[in-house]
């Protein structure tokens, strides 16, 4: 694996850290739901890694992450039709998905 696909892997894992670290380990969605600061923050982050991923992906095929070709058009989504993105589709992919894709990345870091 090349260093620029490494520096992207890691850019997804800062992402990710931040948003666990911001959204807190009691995860409760009407407090993410009340604070924009905070929606702000995990969308442009969630925003990050699909632009990683996707710049990733093109360097280094097949880049084994489940839902690659998803998070990368949910980053195109959040950027381009923003009004058609919901707290609820964000808080799922916080709640949900980015556990496992913390786990891939830290597996392929190694």
């Amino acid at each position: 694996m090349s260093d620029e696909v490494k520096k992207y892997l890691n850019d997804i894992f800062e992402c990710i850290v931040f948003i666990e670290k911001e959204v807190g380990s009691e995860r409760i969605f009407a407090n993410y739901k009340s604070n924009s600061l905070l929606k702000a923050a995990v969308e442009r982050k969630i925003e990050i890694i699909g632009e990683a991923l996707n710049k990733a992906s093109r360097l280094e095929h097949p880049l084994n992450i489940t839902n690659i070709e998803k998070i990368i058009s949910t980053r195109n989504r959040i950027i381009h039709a923003y009004d058609a993105v919901d707290d609820n589709m964000i808080w799922e992919i916080v709640v949900k998905h980015l556990p496992l894709l913390k786990k891939e990345v830290e597996a392929l870091l190694k």
